[in-house]
């Protein structure tokens, strides 16, 4: 074994901490905290969505569909959540029973059906994204831009790393 060989077992051997001064110790703290934060922050969107018969989940998708500059296959929109498409097929049987969304046949495809917000659909999001933006605004009042323009910068690069190791 060599010696830069013996020195990582050693430490990925070692129980990280989250405030420690290795390599490890700041990306097992980083990691540990992204996960908890998202959680956290998803868990209190989702209970300020409640009252309103929606959550996170329904927003993620009819806000996915929305941005969308045409009508979109549901696999295009799965891949966009990031979610298997079954999973995006359970929810859309329900937006589609709410009337939120519609599924229309691809003319090009005849296998694949292309979704689009119905104008409820288009209400519901409205007003859930009131909820969100009141929200989000409370949560991060007390950052500044300069903490808000960082974190968008060091998760973006993040993304893009993800996204190209999923592509390797």
């Amino acid at each position: 074994m060599t010696e830069t060989t013996a020195s990582l077992a050693q430490e990925t051997s070692a129980k990280p901490k989250l405030d420690g001064s290795t390599r490890l110790d700041r990306e097992y703290g980083f990691t540990y905290r992204i996960i908890l934060v998202a959680r956290r922050y998803r868990a209190m969107l989702d209970e300020q969505l409640r009252p309103l018969g929606y959550g996170t989940a329904r927003m993620e998708a009819l806000s996915t569909i929305a941005r969308a500059s045409e009508p979109s296959a549901q696999i295009a929109i799965a891949k966009r959540i990031g979610i298997e498409g079954p999973t995006l097929t359970r929810m859309l049987d329900t937006l589609e029973a709410d009337g939120l969304v519609v599924r229309r046949p691809d003319p090009t495809d005849r296998r694949t059906k292309l979704i689009e917000l119905t104008e409820e659909g288009e209400a519901a999001l409205e007003e859930i994204m009131r909820v969100a933006h009141a929200f989000r605004a409370t949560v991060l009042k007390s950052l500044t831009d300069d903490e808000l323009d960082q974190a968008n910068v060091v998760t973006d690069k993040l993304m893009r790393l993800i996204c190209e190791g999923a592509q390797r």
